[in-house]
């Protein structure tokens, strides 16, 4: 199944979506708005869910465009948060959630739709329901988890550190 045109430019800023936030998570361990990578996360995954809206293989509104909504009211609560920074050192908490768990639901479509088309011809997968999808999605899984936890203690260190 090809793509439309606005399926080739969703994809296209979706991917410099996902190249943003793996940029951020290996240089600062978080979506930060403050940095150029998070900028370009929050602006790009916008733009990407926004186009989302628009897609539809499946005819009318669907699943995914329920993500793509609940992604839009994830980074704009992060980007809320973000703006009000002062004296609100709890509030980090929830930004670095909202933004890692926007980034998470992002790959979960993303995930089912390039399994089901790639490669071109022989897709790795027949089908949502393919083991090699769920396998991957309990990998993605556990890393956000482990990724999560890891953000609360360092934010934690963070707060601490500020206030002492």
């Amino acid at each position: 199944m090809g793509l439309s045109n606005l399926g080739i430019f969703h994809t296209a800023i979706g991917l410099i979506a996902i190249g943003a936030a793996l940029t951020a998570f290996v240089r600062y361990g978080k979506i930060d708005v403050g940095r150029i990578s998070g900028k370009v996360y929050f602006y790009s995954t916008l733009v990407t869910s926004v186009t989302a809206l628009g897609i539809s293989k499946h005819g009318g509104f669907n699943a995914g465009h329920v993500f793509s909504l609940l992604i839009m009211i994830l980074v704009l609560g992060a980007y809320l948060l973000h703006t009000r920074k002062a004296g609100l050192s709890r509030a980090r908490y929830f930004e670095n959630f909202l933004m890692s768990f926007s980034f998470f639901l992002s790959l979960l479509p993303t995930i089912n739709e390039t399994f089901t088309r790639v490669p071109v011809g022989h897709p790795l997968a027949k089908d949502i329901n393919a083991p090699v999808i769920g396998r991957t999605l309990l990998f993605i899984l556990i890393l956000f988890v482990t990724g999560s936890v890891y953000q609360f203690r360092k934010q934690r260190t963070i707060n601490r550190t500020a206030r002492a």
